[in-house]
């Protein structure tokens, strides 16, 4: 039995990731924006351990997040699995941030940096992610001309890379990246063509089996399979910048 948290569990993937590890008869904690939704998470999984609530679109907020995750004691996984889609304006949050990258890029790291170290991290990039580039430079699009898609793609690209950069510098971790597919979910659309019964099931193997094809670290895998992810995301120099980036941004320094 293993204990895992899971952002953005109170709907879509994530709910679904937390309730196939309860069918295993893991522990799960959710993560709700707000407390309607962490009510609504419940109702639909009332087997749950608990509910963290809190917003990761500011710092403040996903620093609270992660003080409620150690309050709770440790974990022995966490899935970062919190995420706007592709689809979204541009739209700063109370930090001067767009909130793309506040919520899908600098809250997974704040909350790898603060959350104490579980054996097992899961990052969720997304297949828009092999044609995106890191754009480092105007990671807050301060210089370039808004575009929803862009922002999303790239946002996952930093997740695989945050994936990696950890992956190699815990090596006591396993971290690994994973792409769910594009499944019909509130995020994803109507129209969107993959298998949603495959979608939230490689997420939850890597977070809890002992098969051995989960025994790595700094790998990518889509549908239980590896994968091969978009080289930018093994640049360990742009996963170094990348690390640097969201130090200063965030003020919270990853642990060695």
């Amino acid at each position: 039995m293993s204990r895992i948290f899971i952002s953005g569990s109170s709907t879509g993937l994530g709910l679904m990731a937390a309730e196939l590890l309860v069918q295993q008869r893991h522990k799960v904690v959710l993560h709700a924006r707000n407390a309607r939704r962490a009510e609504d998470a419940l109702r639909e999984l009332p087997q749950a351990e608990a509910v963290v609530v809190g917003d990761v679109e500011t710092i403040a907020g996903a620093k609270d997040i992660a003080a409620q995750v150690n309050a709770l004691g440790r974990f022995d996984a966490v899935i970062h699995n919190a995420a706007v889609g592709y689809r979204e304006g541009h739209r700063l949050t109370s930090d001067g941030l767009p909130h793309v990258f506040a919520i899908n890029t600098l809250s997974a790291y704040i909350l790898t940096a603060l959350i104490e170290r579980p054996k097992r991290l899961i990052y969720l990039s997304s297949g828009m992610h092999h044609h995106a580039q890191a754009n480092l430079d105007d990671i807050l699009w301060r210089k370039r001309r808004w575009n929803g898609s862009d922002a999303y793609a790239e946002s996952k690209l930093h997740d695989a890379m945050l994936a990696f950069a950890i992956a190699r510098r815990w090596p006591d971790v396993r971290a690994n990246a994973l792409e769910p597919g594009w499944v019909p979910t509130k995020m994803g659309g109507p129209g969107a063509p993959d298998d949603m019964d495959q979608a939230h099931r490689t997420q939850a193997w890597l977070a809890a089996t002992e098969d051995s094809k989960t025994d790595v670290s700094g790998k990518y895998f889509y549908h239980l399979k590896r994968m091969a992810a978009n080289p930018q995301a093994l640049d360990s120099t742009l996963q170094d910048r990348l690390i640097r980036i969201c130090e200063e941004i965030s003020g919270v320094v990853l642990p060695e």
